[in-house]
């Protein structure tokens, strides 16, 4: 036991007059005579036994009496876990979770409801001098400061539900930033949370034994939840027309198996394919909705299912572009007779499908700022790659652009090479004049994937394109080469690089006929229209609320324009932030979307793309950690300076004034004293 006063204790010494009253009797006795005393002396005997024992039996009860008033000024308590009582002010900052998670229910209404309690009740359990900070996954400006008990509690009643999610390890720093500059003060931490698996990271927390850590677990009384995790093509160009397959995978993170549950896509609002789906408990699954796209454009799209009671991850929105034409640049070589340098092959499959718009270029009338409007740049036999057009064609590339490259019968192997350096590309070697044919077909590849029945399909009964001479092209393991069709020697027919962001395709032959019958076989059309298909850039198709993503698009601003994104349903509209960066421009959003849904993306009043923003899923997986497991990983990492406070019989007010104040007994000695003082007076008045 200790004293909070320990200075009071000298009062004690106030025992002693009640001792030197007890020892110096000042009662004066009067002399009585009897004629016989023998009776009388047998009742002074017993009176004087009986008043010996009424005087001690007093003379007890004030000594207690005096003690205990004097303890209850010096204010004993008893220190909880042998911990030491710090007196002075404090500074505590205290973490409120508002995360998606914290909207689940239990008897006391939502977790953040009670996660509010309980900070009040923080708040109420120590002195009005000291100072408070109030913390949430926001971390917002307003709450990097310390408040006083009346602040903070205004700052409290303002807080609601968040799309932000914080680890435990980044609150724990942003908690640390605060307190460390607080001199010699106490410092207390309070974090309030469900402490759900996906964010309680104690294994990165840095730890700083200067202050005190306090987890306070609040539970749901239910952690099911049902939910769409993401969504994606089969493919990554979207078509007209044509038939779409869209995955969609969602995660039942409950012990309950679900059966027949709907699952609704709607395409511009309209309700397309609705299905259902089975899931296991504590599983995922993977559903495949089909559609065909009707109209060309933007198309705004959602998923959605039913469940309760945690219901931001229901809805998964997403948006895409169905091509209305791809614009396709053939670069020809620089000759008196234009019509001979243009490829009929080409000009007939890209000039007679609307899908396509072609345009013809020599290479020496070149508008190299035009570049970036196309989709799909063809050189078609040019003898040398000049280092302007190869720069200009990567940074094409980069910027997410397919080129394809049919070289000339007489190249100048060093521009061609320095080219096909850049791009990381294997290199033309030499021109081999032996007769061969094309033997292998990549089927798993994108270009072939759905062109050859694959039950059905058979190279060896297959009339594939004759080689006449090729060019040779290396073969190094440090390019990213796909190949799409290969010669009976394995040399490359046709391979593909990923270049950054776009695509480059390599052909080792020229269109002419004495190179091959490529330009005039079955094979050769669906080739070059999925390469051309395929030369679309697939943007995004939806972004992470929280993850401050950069949205890319072309550099289309003109004049005063300006970007800005707008609500479909709402007046949302803000004005970003954008970069150029050569023929690209990036828009910053700095978090400045707070809800899921589709939005469109607008330059000046031009409509540029639809973007579509999501939660963030982390927040969907309720399991959380026990207050027994939470308790393994403090003793695991060594943090003696965490505790866990568990709610008890008794309320966190008083178990925080516990373990504060230690166990205060001044209230005992009062009633001790009143106690003893209400013993004397009976003893005195009825004890004869």
């Amino acid at each position: 036991m200790s004293f909070t006063y320990p200075a009071f204790l000298f009062a004690l010494s106030a025992i002693a007059i009640p001792i030197i009253i007890h020892l110096f009797n000042f009662r004066k006795f009067k002399t009585v005579y009897f004629s016989n005393i023998r009776f009388l002396k047998e009742v002074k005997q017993e009176t004087q036994a009986k008043s010996k024992l009424k005087h001690l039996l007093v003379l007890a009860a004030r000594i207690l009496a005096i003690s205990f008033l004097v303890f209850a000024f010096a204010q004993p308590f008893i220190p909880v876990e042998n911990k030491k009582v710090v007196i002075g002010d404090k500074v505590i900052s205290i973490f409120v979770d508002n995360s998606f998670s914290m909207d689940a229910v239990n008897k006391n209404g939502t977790l953040l409801d009670e996660a509010k309690k309980r900070a009040a009740e923080i708040v109420s359990a120590y002195k009005p001098t000291d100072r408070f900070q109030l913390l949430t996954n926001d971390f917002e400006g307003k709450h990097q400061r310390l408040v006083n008990k009346e602040e903070f509690t205004e700052l409290l009643d303002e807080i609601k539900i968040s799309p932000a999610s914080r680890n435990i390890s980044e609150i724990a720093v942003r908690q640390m930033d605060l307190l460390q500059h607080e001199g010699n003060e106490t410092k207390i931490a309070f974090t309030i949370s469900d402490f759900q698996k996906s964010i309680v990271n104690i294994n990165q927390i840095k730890n700083d034994t200067s202050i005190t850590f306090n987890f306070i677990p609040v539970t749901a009384a239910q952690k099911n939840n049902v939910y769409i995790d993401t969504c994606w093509f089969e493919t990554p160009v979207r078509q007209y027309n044509q038939i779409e397959k869209l995955h969609v995978r969602i995660k039942n993170v409950s012990d309950k198996i679900l059966e027949n549950n709907s699952i609704k896509l709607f395409i511009n609002e309209i309700q397309k394919t609705p299905a259902s789906f089975n899931a296991d408990k504590e599983s995922e699954t993977e559903i495949i909705l089909s559609f065909a796209s009707k109209e060309t454009g933007l198309q705004h799209c959602r998923v959605e299912l039913n469940d309760y009671p945690v219901t931001f991850d229901d809805k998964f929105y997403f948006s895409f572009q169905v091509a209305k034409n791809i614009p396709v640049l053939c670069i020809n070589s620089s000759s008196t007779d234009i019509a001979k340098s243009e490829s009929p092959y080409l000009d007939k499959l890209f000039g007679s499908d609307s899908l396509f718009v072609l345009k013809n270029s020599p290479e020496n009338k070149l508008d190299y700022s035009s570049l970036s409007n196309n989709k799909l740049i063809v050189l078609n036999e040019l003898k040398t790659i000049s280092s302007g057009l190869a720069q200009e064609l990567k940074r094409f590339m980069s910027n997410g652009g397919s080129v394809l490259v049919f070289p000339n019968s007489a190249i100048d192997y060093n521009s061609y090479n320095e080219f096909l350096s850049a791009a990381k590309a294997n290199l033309f070697e030499r021109l081999d004049t032996a007769n061969t044919k094309v033997d292998k077909i990549n089927l798993e590849h994108d270009i072939y994937k759905d062109v050859f029945d694959k039950k059905t399909f058979n190279t060896t009964n297959l009339n594939l394109p004759l080689v006449s001479k090729h060019y040779r092209i290396s073969k190094t393991t440090r390019s990213n080469e796909e190949y799409l069709l290969k010669l009976q020697n394995d040399d490359v027919f046709l391979s593909k690089y990923d270049v950054d962001k776009g695509k480059l395709y390599l052909s080792s032959v020229s269109l002419q006929a004495d190179f091959s019958s490529f330009a005039k076989h079955s094979i050769f059309v669906p080739t070059l229209y999925k390469i051309g298909m395929n030369s679309q850039s697939a943007q995004p198709l939806f972004y992470t609320i929280g993850n401050d993503e950069t949205i890319e698009c072309n550099n289309i601003l003109t004049g005063e324009n300006v970007f800005h994104i707008s609500g479909l349903n709402s007046n949302f509209d803000i004005i970003p932030e954008h970069k150029v960066m050569d023929a690209k421009t990036e828009i910053l959003l700095h978090n400045q979307i707070t809800n899921a849904g589709n939005y469109n993306l607008f330059a000046g009043k031009e409509l540029v793309s639809g973007v579509s923003f999501n939660f963030n899923r982390k927040e969907s997986d309720l399991n959380c950690y026990t207050a027994e497991e939470l308790k393994e990983q403090f003793l695991k990492k060594n943090l003696n300076n965490f505790n866990l406070l568990e709610p008890g019989a008794q309320s966190l007010k008083q178990s925080l004034m516990e373990i504060e104040q230690g166990k205060k007994l001044w209230k005992l000695c009062i009633i001790l004293a009143l106690l003893f003082l209400s013993v004397e007076g009976l003893l005195l008045r009825f004890m004869k």
